[in-house]
């Protein structure tokens, strides 16, 4: 069976896009919030929210 990136259901604080990619790498979503969040604040925070938005309509949603 091959593993599929997905905007997670159970870990969503907005899109489930972080939370998505927590769980396809099996790390912990906090940890991929507060790279982003650094990451963000790094690079005057409006590149990482087109990322963040164009990964959201491009990830498909987790099916339950």
């Amino acid at each position: 069976m091959q593993k599929r990136l997905y905007r997670s259901e159970n870990n969503r604080i907005v899109g489930g896009v972080l939370g998505g990619i927590g769980e396809y790498f099996n790390i912990d979503p906090t940890v991929i919030r507060i790279g982003f969040l650094i990451l963000a604040l790094v690079t005057a925070v409006f590149p990482c929210l087109i990322g963040y938005f164009l990964a959201y309509f491009i990830i498909p949603e987790q099916k339950v």
